[in-house]
């Protein structure tokens, strides 16, 4: 049984010779296609509880920001998932002995909207890659670039910073970590805004499986406690950003880009915040814990 988490690693580490990895090593196709078909993006408006008919989104219409994490998953045969449930990655690659895998953030520019229905390319390169050594030991810091293209042309581009790493060793007597314990809930900005809102089992388990993701921590609850240490089920980091992102739109709020940076984890049937702060350019957008921990900022303009 492994103890809490370890926390978020400082920014100064000491680095090695950087690796070079490619779309492969990370699991990735190197070039995807999907339909975007209407019928998958009804699925991911019903999880949200989107305010008008989930099948009112038709081929045509602009696909919503942040909802081609629903497209382009790797298809991965039952029997090449690890233990965890992610795909594994090749024995002896660059991320061997790296098994914990967390998404810390990112970037997303839409040069035009991505329309429901019509035939999309996704592009996937390995832009960056450092070992490094913190607290909780070694870990493999990527930075990963995608290209959808619709029509010929470039609409999307994202940046995803992954983080690898080994699994911690369990200290003498460690326990499950503990839930955050408090009823935070902070005020809404002037001008700005913020929804409490519960992720429960059901939620997590539909993103699961809109965005064909079968990482244990989000619907296996004795996994997540007794295998990665977590007090229960971990809410997906974009479905928090999707989550703030969403806050935005209902307040007739939208942008172009997004960025996010993950801070710490969410937990299924825990309140947390969503505040949106508009400043005049863009608007900062926080999800902040019951006990009063940041778990995501990020800004969209």
């Amino acid at each position: 049984m492994t103890g809490a988490p370890p926390p978020d690693e400082p920014p100064t580490l000491t680095a090695d010779e950087p690796p070079t990895l490619t779309a492969d090593d990370i699991g990735v196709a190197a070039v995807t296609e999907s339909p975007l078909s209407a019928e998958q993006a009804w699925r991911v408006a019903a999880l949200l509880d989107r305010d008008d008919e989930p099948s009112s989104l038709a081929e045509g219409d602009a696909l919503p920001l942040l909802w081609h994490w629903a497209f382009f998953a790797p298809v991965v045969p039952t029997t090449r998932l690890g233990a965890d449930g992610h795909p594994r990655l090749a024995e002896g690659g660059p991320t061997s002995g790296l098994p914990r895998r967390m998404w810390a953030g990112g970037r997303v520019t839409m040069d035009g909207a991505l329309v429901v229905g019509r035939p999309a390319t996704r592009r996937s390169e390995v832009v960056s890659a450092e070992r490094k050594t913190g607290r909780s030991g070694d870990l493999l810091v990527v930075t990963a670039r995608h290209r959808i293209e619709q029509d010929g042309r470039v609409l999307l581009t994202e940046e995803q910073d992954l983080v690898y790493r080994a699994h911690p060793a369990p200290a003498p007597g460690a326990t499950v970590a503990e839930a955050p314990a408090g009823e935070v809930r902070p005020d809404a900005p002037d001008g700005g805004w913020a929804d409490t809102y519960v992720a429960g089992p059901l939620t997590l388990f539909r993103y699961s499986a809109a965005t064909w993701n079968s990482h244990r921590i989000h619907y296996d609850r004795p996994y997540a406690m007794t295998e990665e240490g977590y007090p229960g089920l971990v809410v997906h980091g974009p479905l928090t950003a999707t989550l703030l992102v969403e806050s935005a739109r209902r307040r007739g709020v939208a942008g172009r880009s997004f960025s996010f940076r993950a801070a710490a984890p969410l937990f299924a049937e825990i309140p947390f915040t969503l505040v949106g702060r508009p400043d005049g350019e863009g608007t900062e957008l926080t999800a902040v814990r019951n006990d009063g921990t940041v778990a995501m900022t990020a800004r969209l303009d």
